[in-house]
């Protein structure tokens, strides 16, 4: 897009901005030329983040509509054009579902899932205007169960549904609807910090398989981006359980149990 003679650059707005996997997928996108901007919850990780020429930092509480509203008016101010979207921000929670009490489900839900559709209903237009992307980061949870995890396999099974279903409405106005999946990315290893109802910071569990560092992540991500992808399975791991999965699903669910288990101990 030119403006005063220059080829403005493509905006992408990335949620949980100050993780691990947040910034693997702003430095990939910043070096094809993007302008990012990176939204999280105000705080130390955020604070390490600076504005830069290409880059924004925004903080804010994705599970209040107000700050949703006030985030994506200061990006509409700044930038010609909101071309990508990523809802990467989320949390999961670890323990058996007797065990937590349902507080816990609902503050998965809320980031994870009302968070993102919050979301991308208020730049539903922007999008559109760009014909852009929308590019959800459900997990490998999000097509198939994990065991303790049933808050988290919920959030994100819901996700997928949404996103996919949004797919078959805004094709007709030139906007993708892409899907990633990864397996266990190593954003947090070893670092859980259990939260009451035991909420925990996403890649951080000690029972995880195969972790992926989350720079190999975010390119897999965004080579799928570039090929416009609609599903996108990050890894060995997400692309052998999901085709599993839709062979036998008794098969996989035997196997992720006796391998999460054996990984919790």
């Amino acid at each position: 897009m030119a403006k005063g003679g220059r080829v403005m650059s493509r905006t992408a707005i990335i949620t949980g901005g100050a993780g691990g996997l947040g910034r693997s997928l702003d430095t990939g996108l910043r070096a094809r030329g993007w302008t990012t901007v990176l939204v999280d919850l105000p705080g130390p990780a955020l604070a390490a983040l600076p504005t830069l020429p290409d880059r924004l930092v925004l903080a804010g509480d994705l599970t209040d509509a107000a700050a949703i509203n006030s985030i994506c008016d200061q990006v509409r101010a700044a930038r010609p054009s909101i071309d990508l979207v990523i809802y990467n921000a989320g949390i999961t929670q670890i323990g058996a579902f007797g065990d937590a009490p349902l507080e816990a489900h609902r503050a998965v839900f809320a980031i994870n899932y009302f968070a993102a559709v919050e979301m991308a209903k208020e730049l539903l237009a922007d999008i559109r205007a760009a014909q852009g992307t929308h590019l959800a980061i459900s997990s490998v949870a999000g097509f198939s169960p994990l065991f303790h995890r049933t808050a988290y396999a919920a959030s994100k099974h819901a996700l997928e549904g949404f996103f996919a279903s949004l797919r078959a409405e805004e094709k007709d106005f030139g906007v993708d609807c892409l899907i990633a999946a990864p397996s266990f990315v190593a954003t947090n290893p070893g670092n859980p910090d259990l939260r009451p109802g035991g909420i925990a910071r996403p890649g951080s569990a000690t029972d995880g398989i195969d972790y992926m560092p989350p720079e190999q992540a975010a390119g897999i991500i965004l080579k799928g981006l570039e090929r416009r992808q609609a599903f996108i399975p990050v890894g060995r791991v997400a692309r052998m359980a999901y085709l599993l999965n839709r062979l036998s699903p008794a098969l996989f669910a035997r196997m992720m149990e006796r391998s999460i288990k054996r990984g919790d101990r």
